[in-house]
C-alpha cells in the first residue's frame, strides 16, 4: 500500500466511531442543513425530475438523502423466476459461494459467518450465489424486497463505520463484516434469501420502513439507508443463473431482472 493510502486508511480508521457519525446524522436532520440540497443536487446531478415532491419542500438534507421517487418510476419485472434488484447501484462484487461458504470482493475473502455472526447460515449457501451492491451518494436509498415471500429472521449488528466504495473495499480490512449491519433472511417460492444491508462512513443508519411486516411481494419497500451504504445478497445453491452482461461495474436499478431460477421466463 502507498504511503498517501495508508495516510488515508489511517485517518478513515481515526473518523469511523459512532459517536462522530451520531453528531453527522443530528445535523443533516436540522432544518439549518437544507441548505445543502441545491449544492448537494447539482455536486451528484441528481435528477429533481424524479422526485415524488418538489425540490423546496424538503425540511433536511436527511429527509432529501432518504427521498421517494414518483410512483412507476421503477417498474417491477413480472417474470415468475426473476430476481430483482433491491435498489440502484453499481455491482461490486459478483459470483458463487465457495465450499467453505467464502465470498470473494475487492481482494478479500469474507466467511459468511463473520459477515452474519449471530444469525444462522444457511447450509445452501454453500455454492450458492452472492451479488454486492453499492450505493452511491448519488444513487436513490430505498430498499426493496428483491423476491416474494415472507420474513424468516432478522438481526442488527452494531459495528464500525468505514467507507464501503472502491477504496474501502481494496484498502480498508473487511468492511462488509465489520460495519454496522441489517439482516433479513426471506423465504421465497425458490427456496431462502438472506439481505445484508451494511451501513458506511459517517452517518450509518439502516432502518426498516415498517418493522412489522412480515410478508412481501417483490418490489415492496423494505428498508432504507441514512448515507452512505452497500447491499449484500445471498442465495441458496439452485438452478440459478446471474442475468446476461451483469458483472463487476453494471449499474442496476430497482425492479430490474438481475438473475432467474430455473430457466428465463418465455424459453
Amino acid at each position: 500500500m502507498k504511503a498517501n493510502q495508508r495516510l488515508l486508511r489511517y485517518f478513515i480508521e481515526l473518523t469511523s466511531h459512532k459517536q462522530l457519525s451520531r453528531f453527522i446524522g443530528l445535523f443533516t436532520k436540522t432544518r439549518v442543513s437544507r441548505w445543502l440540497i441545491p449544492w448537494y443536487v447539482k455536486t451528484y446531478s441528481i435528477r429533481t425530475q424524479d422526485l415524488a415532491k418538489p425540490l423546496y419542500t424538503y425540511r433536511s438534507l436527511n429527509e432529501f438523502f432518504v427521498r421517494r421517487l414518483k410512483d412507476g418510476l421503477r417498474p417491477i419485472d413480472q417474470g415468475a423466476s426473476a430476481l430483482v434488484s433491491p435498489v440502484d447501484a453499481t455491482v461490486t462484487g459478483i459470483g458463487r459461494i465457495h465450499d467453505h461458504e467464502t465470498i470473494f470482493v475487492k481482494g478479500q475473502n469474507y466467511r459468511l459467518e463473520e459477515l452474519l455472526q449471530h444469525s444462522p447460515v444457511n447450509p445452501k449457501y454453500k455454492q450458492g450465489f452472492f451479488l454486492v451492491l453499492y450505493l452511491s451518494p448519488a444513487d436513490y436509498h430505498r430498499i426493496h424486497t428483491p423476491v416474494s415471500g415472507s420474513i424468516m429472521g432478522k438481526n442488527h449488528l452494531p459495528g464500525k463505520n468505514y467507507p464501503v466504495n472502491n477504496f474501502g473495499l481494496r484498502n480498508m480490512r473487511k468492511v462488509l463484516s465489520r460495519n454496522e449491519r441489517l439482516i433479513t433472511s426471506m423465504q421465497h417460492r425458490y427456496g431462502l434469501i438472506t439481505i445484508v444491508k451494511v451501513g458506511a462512513m459517517n452517518v450509518s443508519s439502516i432502518k426498516y420502513s415498517d418493522p412489522f411486516q412480515q410478508h412481501f411481494t417483490r418490489g415492496d419497500e423494505l428498508a432504507y439507508f441514512e448515507f452512505g451504504s452497500t447491499v449484500v445478497l445471498l442465495m441458496e445453491n439452485s438452478r440459478f443463473d446471474f442475468r446476461k452482461g451483469l458483472g463487476l461495474g453494471s449499474k442496476v436499478l430497482v425492479g430490474e431482472a438481475i438473475g432467474y431460477w430455473g430457466k428465463k421466463d418465455g424459453d
